[in-house]
């Protein structure tokens, strides 16, 4: 074979390759299961955010530099669903409303968050999921802010324990 035939077929190898883990990492992901999911607002474009708010008890700051997305979702889980495993590219502001959401990071320790609770995720979190281990259904208003075009949510294949 010539060394162009190598090179075509060594950059096809590649191609395939590639495409293949994209495809593996699609059919690994965990879709979510019981959940309704309500767009209530998004994508809305934020420019740079710099807002503080300092009191003797309290600080808060939000800073971003270049544009951002915002979005509001509320979801409602049913009775032994789950949000399947993900990330997210951004800022999630999670608000319990009723019953109680059990979160797992894929060290699989439990973080429980019953209604009137709510966290904060981050990027550097890594993947998790949300489960409705009650008997009621949960339901959570979630604020995403995420980089301009980014989707507010990256699903993730399950971690193996």
């Amino acid at each position: 074979m010539t060394k162009m035939k190598w090179k075509l077929m060594l950059a096809g190898v590649f191609v395939a390759c590639a495409f293949g883990a994209m495809a593996l990492r699609v059919a690994w992901a965990t879709p979510p299961e019981g959940v309704t999911t309500i767009a209530i607002a998004g994508p809305v474009t934020f420019g740079d955010i710099h807002a503080m708010t300092l009191d003797s008890d309290y600080t808060a700051l939000v800073k971003t530099r270049g544009q951002s997305d915002g979005y509001v979702r509320y979801l409602k889980i049913a009775p032994g669903g789950d949000t399947g495993w993900h990330s997210h590219p951004g800022l999630v502001f999670a608000l319990v409303q009723s019953g109680t959401l059990t979160l797992y990071h894929d060290d699989f320790v439990a973080e429980v968050y019953a209604a009137g609770t709510g966290f904060v995720e981050q990027p550097g979190d890594g993947a998790h999921i949300a489960v409705n281990e009650g008997d009621t259904t949960l339901e959570l208003a979630v604020f995403f802010l995420v980089p301009k075009g980014a989707a507010p949510r990256i699903d993730e294949p399950a971690p193996v324990p």
